[in-house]
């Protein structure tokens, strides 16, 4: 797809300013909205919205679900508003650090107020018409997640392995029995889903009648222990247990001696090839009722993906293996005419994956934080190596901020930045410098965090790859968001880089 040029933030909805201890589809979201069209930006970047889980330290990128969304983005106010319930029998849990999501509070604090909502909700004597509809549209993926969150709760929240064997491995009358059983937990969660899109497509309503579109994120693997797993294991490499036997990761490199080991079951492609790719279509459909345009995490995977024996403890030992990449995007293309998908193109390529890239002409990613230091004229991040198809990034959310970066990089790429800038840069003008080359590039997109446009350091890393402690809690406080003042500047650095829209006009092709 082409672009026309424009400019967008990074910040995920967790990370907006709220009540509630999590940033979610309220009032901040919409205030956030005005504040990308005032600032002159056409996109606002998301990170996954599949519901998070503590043993998984409420990562996006690790879910129960490739389909459903996270209950804990759904608004309390618009609860209230929309008649549910009264929000003064539910004080908000206290804010004890207002720049960090404190998850365990807000888990619990929702739970009891979506069990009150729900109770409001089966006290009215008429069923809902738009949560029958909602129901069937959704069936396909939606039966067997709500059965499987049922189940897992009544199994104390142990993976679906380790489940009766009848129920592990989906016998029919096994399952009709567990759906009588657990009717009323099941339709439960099937509300709060619905909770959730409704909320959802309020919101990508305002943001289209802003001429703001929305970017999402697709991670490429999914969990063993996940609803999409137990009820397709077909399409996945597990044994006569419905264990993996083969596992993924990426090879050693040299940051990693051993490489990485994600662990999560690979797919079968022979098998998703032989069914014409119908999980991943649909997956992919799903998304876009919730983004305009979705980033494939991963693409590399799409080429060929590493994988390691299930009882290896390093990733050494795997190999990689060819996936049907140009298969499966030109069945993807038949569904998708206007293919709107960017590659996350970073890590170490090899040509079949460029060959893939030009094949369907994805726009790739271009991250600033790496142009600086070694090969110089020959870095593909420089800016005036960039291509209009491309993506700018100062920085992505595995990424340390741009003041973070500059303070902790090292003297080659301080010089190379500073020579090439034009400027002095410090650890307090990083953030300007980087926004600012990042709009001059050729790329007609260019994606700033959050947390650059406000000039935060380390502080407001959202996640440091390799690492479980502290990642994905970092908050943007209310007064943190750019004044009018402020405001008024980052439009006319857009309209000096010819990357502003003005109200009304489309940009995007």
């Amino acid at each position: 797809m082409e672009f026309e040029r424009s400019s967008g933030i990074l910040l995920h909805i967790t990370s907006l300013p709220s009540s509630f201890g999590i940033g979610d589809i309220g009032p901040a979201a919409y205030e956030f909205l005005d504040f990308l069209k005032a600032a002159g930006n056409h996109y606002w970047q998301l990170l996954p919205l599949n519901p998070t889980d503590e043993i998984y330290n409420h990562s996006p990128y690790s879910s129960h679900s490739a389909f459903a969304g996270n209950p804990l983005l759904i608004s309390p106010i618009l609860l209230e508003r929309a008649g549910y319930v009264n929000l003064k029998d539910f004080p908000a849990p206290k804010d004890h650090e207002p720049g960090k999501v404190n998850f365990k509070e807000v888990v619990v604090y929702k739970e009891q107020l979506f069990d009150a909502v729900f109770q409001s909700f089966k006290r009215k004597k008429k069923k809902d018409p738009a949560f029958q509809s909602f129901c069937e549209e959704h069936a396909f993926w939606l039966d067997d997640y709500s059965l499987y969150l049922a189940l897992r709760s009544r199994f104390n929240d142990n993976s679906w392995v380790s489940w009766p064997a009848e129920l592990r491995d989906r016998n029919p009358e096994a399952l009709k029995r567990a759906e009588k059983e657990l009717n009323e937990e099941i339709e439960k969660e099937k509300f709060e889903q619905f909770l959730f899109f409704s909320q959802w497509a309020d919101f990508m309503k305002a943001a289209h009648e802003k001429k703001v579109l929305l970017i999402g994120d697709i991670p490429f693997y999914i969990n063993h222990d996940s609803a999409d797993c137990w009820a397709n294991p077909h399409y996945f490499k597990l044994d006569e247990n419905r264990q993996p036997l083969k596992v993924s990761g990426v090879p050693p490199d040299l940051f990693s001696k051993t490489g990485q080991l994600w662990g999560t079951p690979v797919f079968d492609w022979k098998e998703l090839k032989r069914n014409n790719y119908d999980w991943w279509l649909r997956r992919i459909g799903q998304n876009l009722l919730l983004y305009d345009l979705v980033r494939l995490d991963h693409f590399r995977a799409f080429s060929a993906y590493w994988e390691v024996p299930a009882q290896d403890k390093t990733a050494m030992h795997g190999k990689w293996v060819k996936t049907p990449g140009t298969d499966f995007f030109r069945t993807l293309k038949k569904e998708f005419p206007d293919m709107p998908f960017i590659a996350e193109d970073l890590g170490s390529l090899d040509q079949p994956v460029f060959d893939l890239l030009k094949r369907f002409d994805f726009p790739g990613m271009k991250v600033l934080q790496f142009a600086f230091g070694d090969h110089k004229a020959e870095n593909p991040y420089l800016p005036f190596n960039h291509l209009p198809h491309n993506l700018v990034y100062t920085g992505t959310h595995d990424n340390n901020t741009s003041r973070g970066w500059f303070k902790e990089t090292g003297k080659s790429e301080k010089e190379h930045l500073k020579a090439y800038a034009g400027v002095n840069v410090t650890a307090n003008n990083a953030h300007r410098v980087l926004h600012r080359l990042a709009l001059q590039s050729p790329a007609r997109v260019a994606i700033v965090p959050m947390q650059d446009i406000i000039g935060l350091g380390k502080e407001g890393l959202m996640n440091i790859p390799g690492s479980t402690e502290g990642n994905w809690t970092w908050r943007m406080t209310a007064n943190q968001i750019p004044g009018p003042q402020e405001t008024e500047e980052l439009c006319r650095q857009n309209e000096v880089y010819g990357r502003y829209v003005k109200p009304g006009v489309e940009k995007e092709k």
